[in-house]
Order: C-alpha cells, then sequence, then structure tokens
C-alpha cells in the first residue's frame, strides 16, 4: 500500500504541511546580507560647504561655490546639485596651477542598501576617470548610469565656475 493512497486524503494533507511549514522556517532562517560600508576618500578633506552637503543632504541650494586663493593658485570649487532619478549628485573639484587634482562627491544617493552599494564601486571610478580625463567627458559606469551622468554634470558646472 502507498504512503499517499487516494484512500487516505488525512496523510497527504500533513505530508504537504509539514513540507509548507519545514520551506517557511528554511526562508526564514536565511540572514540577509550585511548593508555595505559608505565609500569616503580618505585623502579628500572634509566638505566644508555646509551641513546640508553630508551624503544624500538635498538642503544645498544648487549653486556652485568657490573657495581658495587666485587663478593660479590651488581652488576647491562647488558644481551644481544635480537631481537624478535616485537622489541629487553634487561634486567639489580642488584645482590647482589649472589642473584638476582631486574630486570628491559631495552629494550622492545612499538612502538604501542598493544605492549603496552601487556607489561603493561607481564613485572611485568616477573620480579616476575625471582625474584622467582632466574634464566632464568621462565614461559612465554600468550598473550606475543616473549617478554617472549627474556627476558628469556637476562636474561641468564646478569646472566652468572654475573657468576650465
Amino acid at each position: 500500500m502507498h504512503a499517499l493512497n487516494k484512500n487516505r486524503p488525512l496523510r497527504r494533507i500533513m505530508l504537504a504541511s509539514a513540507t509548507t511549514v519545514s520551506g517557511v522556517v528554511m526562508l526564514l532562517a536565511l540572514k540577509p546580507h550585511t548593508a555595505p560600508t559608505v565609500v569616503t576618500d580618505s585623502a579628500a578633506p572634509a566638505p566644508s560647504v555646509s551641513a546640508s552637503a553630508s551624503p544624500g543632504a538635498t538642503g544645498h541650494s544648487g549653486k556652485s561655490g568657490t573657495s581658495g586663493s587666485s587663478s593660479t593658485g590651488t581652488r576647491t570649487v562647488t558644481g551644481d546639485t544635480v537631481q537624478t532619478r535616485w537622489g541629487p549628485v553634487q561634486v567639489k573639484v580642488t584645482i590647482k596651477n589649472g589642473k584638476i587634482t582631486d574630486v570628491t562627491a559631495v552629494q550622492y544617493p545612499s538612502d538604501n542598501p542598493r544605492d549603496q552599494e552601487i556607489n561603493q564601486y561607481a564613485l572611485p571610478q568616477l573620480r579616476t576617470e575625471a582625474l584622467a580625463a582632466q574634464s566632464a567627458s568621462i565614461d559612465t559606469v554600468s550598473g550606475a548610469t543616473y549617478t554617472s551622468q549627474g556627476y558628469q554634470q556637476s562636474l561641468q558646472s564646478a569646472l566652468d565656475s572654475a573657468g576650465l
């Protein structure tokens, strides 16, 4: 006699219930991955724009600003805040003797773990591209299209403000 005999529907119900409960317990036992750490550029100085310039903040006016010395010295220019589909993007550029020496993302999407994961690899690539190109003509990072476009636009506005 077979265990799932049609004459014994209670056995089939019990087996199906036990299988369902086991599956639910196994699903609930899965541990979610830990949230990735946010990328910070340890070589860059702390942003001096305002308190609203922290990553993910939206309170900045969007105007670019400059600070530093004359056109032959070192100066820092903050680009416009660019609103993207996933949040604001803003960069700060340090220029020394007409050359871009540093690019720092002041604002970028970081509201959820996926944004943080994307920007953990995208922002360093965008920074490297900008320093190598010495312009805003940089490649878009695959998987971070909106952030890349916002980065390029903010970088271009900063370079325009600096007269480069």
